[in-house]
């Protein structure tokens, strides 16, 4: 007898997150480890992962696990979101009505630009000397 779950994928920056949602008590686990130890007991970075679930009024009714690589903890974390958040959509698609006002199904495309040959960054040009 197996349960319900449901998967999605969601990526930030260099970060990817495998989100699998299953009925249960609202565990989080981040690579096989508590998601309070993972995150470094940060509480921003818990309530903005748990932000899909808080917006439907969900949060202890689903465990998390997760597999998060690449990025910093920062990125990994909207990851999640993200991940989650379209998750929830697979389980019922009445419940994206109330995900997308929030932007919880917006994928933030920002990344680090390339450096470019002839510049010392992306952008910055060596000082120009007229002399």
């Amino acid at each position: 007898m197996s349960t319900i779950s449901y998967t999605a994928v969601g990526r930030r920056k260099e970060a990817t997150a495998k989100v699998k949602l299953q009925p249960g008590t609202g565990i989080i686990t981040v690579n096989k480890k508590p998601g309070e130890t993972y995150f470094n007991y940060n509480s921003e970075y818990l309530s903005t992962l748990r932000g899909p679930l808080l917006a439907l009024g969900l949060e202890n009714d689903y465990d998390l696990h997760i597999t998060a690589k690449g990025g910093g903890i920062k990125g990994q974390t909207d990851a999640v979101k993200l991940g989650l958040a379209r998750a929830i959509c697979t389980m019922s698609s009445e419940k994206r009505e109330n995900l997308k006002p929030h932007g919880y199904l917006t994928r933030d495309y920002r990344a680090k630009e390339r450096k470019k040959y002839g510049l010392r960054k992306a952008r910055k040009a060596p000082q120009f000397s007229k002399r």
